[in-house]
């Protein structure tokens, strides 16, 4: 079975090295893991294309140690051309996750192979619409988010006016209906979140403050999943 086959966005941990307080992404990783993250995501807006292959070797060693390299799939966000040297560095790099405004869909899922997990943001206020209009054929999973504002990324959710649309529990249990792909949720997400945020039938929950900007990740990270798996 592959990755793809496999996919689990359950817990979803995303990061880069601006957001760990000075840790190496590697030993972020590794506590995530340790405490039942499913799928890692590599994010900086800050990291250059060598920057970001070297955090995805990190997080591809972590996966490796842990045994969980054929479990737990490793994304890097936007970025394809990252992905693919990664892949032709020898790292394995098990896919990407791209907004509407990124690489199509298509090309990623081009240039990857059907092996990989391709995972899609679509723009708050036009997600349903594109649930619902979209050939998702060619889509793993969909991101959506915000739950709440967040300082990780202050234009998540926002409009053609410059609003943040934070999406309601109510919205959430909706698009989960009416939508043929996994969803994921994200945007400030912290544990007293989660209870009800599994409740709304959604597959999984992705946080990046939660987790790298703890004291104690791996402390945290366990909080988060074992909240999930009482409610989910």
């Amino acid at each position: 079975m592959t990755i793809r086959e496999n996919l689990d966005i359950s817990a979803y941990l995303v990061l880069g090295p601006e957001n760990t307080l000075g840790r190496p992404v590697g030993d972020v990783v590794r506590q995530a893991l340790d405490a039942g993250f499913t799928c890692v995501q590599v994010r900086s807006k800050v990291c250059g294309a060598r920057e970001l292959m070297a955090c995805a070797q990190e997080a591809a060693d972590a996966i490796a140690d842990a045994g969980k390299q054929d479990e737990v799939a490793l994304l890097i966000d936007d970025r394809l051309d990252v992905a693919l040297a990664a892949r032709d560095a020898g790292i394995k790099v098990d896919g990407v996750h791209v907004g509407q405004s990124d690489v199509p869909v298509e090309v990623c899922r081009k240039y990857l192979g059907e092996d990989a997990v391709v995972g899609l943001s679509a723009r708050a206020h036009e997600m349903r619409a594109y649930i619902e209009t979209a050939d998702m054929s060619l889509v793993d999973y969909l991101g959506v988010g915000p739950l709440h504002e967040t300082a990780t990324k202050p234009d998540c959710g926002m409009d053609d006016d410059g609003r943040i649309i934070t999406r309601s529990l109510e919205e959430l249990a909706n698009l989960h209906r009416v939508s043929p792909k996994p969803i994921v949720v994200g945007g400030g997400v912290k544990a007293a979140d989660i209870p009800a945020l599994a409740k709304t039938g959604v597959e999984g929950f992705f946080v990046v403050s939660a987790v790298c900007g703890a004291e104690d990740p791996r402390a945290a990270a366990a909080e988060l999943v074992d909240a999930w798996r009482a409610n989910a």
